[in-house]
């Protein structure tokens, strides 16, 4: 079932006279995984942003479920769509529950479910540990955990996640990447980025953006995610 599609999508950042994604096309199925590697400027954060509505492209069309994007004003971010943003505003409250329930009180939510969601997505994160900590009293994995967790409260089909792995302890990294896979197998696609060679595991597919073209493996293959325990042991 296709879940997100970029039709021959382009964008162009004119003050820098850059070209970040040219004639774009991806499909993405629903309970796929997907990551975008690039090097550093190859448009694939522009390319997330384009797929998640936080940003629209100049030609081409993005449609979520069949709708065009650019149609919904900004609708489906938090209601199908969750885009996940390490940085938390200190107006959304003190500590991590806080931050998790206020997003969902803006949206609508009642407090007490808004409570509730905060606390089970936490758990399922596997850091309800970090509920009554503040946002800068959290490690670089902790934080991952708990924007992934923010973005779960609004229950999505479609998480956009750039760079998920970045600021993460490599000990660390493969349980991330774990957490997104079984995300994934619950039903909810995956889209997310890479600038290093250890950020695929456990992807459906691997594409490669440079030059604002893009470019990959055109069926699925499942590279399963392998804890770095086993993998060490294998390599000893």
């Amino acid at each position: 079932m296709i879940l997100l599609e970029l039709e021959r999508v382009s964008k162009r950042y004119r003050r820098f006279e850059r070209v970040a994604l040219d004639d774009v096309s991806l499909v993405i199925d629903a309970g796929e995984m997907i990551t975008v590697w690039g090097e550093r400027r190859s448009g694939r954060s522009t390319l997330l942003r384009l797929a998640a509505g936080v940003e629209a492209p100049d030609s081409g069309v993005v449609r979520f479920a069949g709708r065009d994007l650019a149609n919904q004003g900004g609708e489906m971010l938090g209601g199908g769509i969750g885009y996940c943003r390490t940085a938390f505003r200190s107006s959304a409250g003190r500590n991590i529950a806080d931050h998790l329930t206020a997003g969902q009180l803006g949206r609508g939510t009642a407090r007490s479910q808004a409570r509730a969601r905060a606390w089970k997505a936490l758990e399922r994160v596997a850091a309800e540990q970090c509920a009554t900590r503040m946002p800068e009293e959290l490690d670089g994995e902790e934080t991952m955990r708990v924007s992934i967790a923010r973005a779960l409260t609004s229950e999505p089909r479609l998480l956009v996640i750039d760079e998920p792995t970045i600021g993460v302890a490599l000990t660390a990294r493969d349980g991330i990447l774990g957490l997104l896979r079984s995300i994934a197998d619950e039903g909810v696609a995956i889209l997310t980025s890479t600038g290093e060679g250890t950020g695929f595991l456990g992807a459906d597919r691997v594409l490669s953006l440079g030059k604002g073209k893009l470019s990959g493996e055109t069926a699925p293959t499942l590279a399963p995610v392998t804890d770095i325990t086993l993998r060490r042991q294998e390599t000893a």
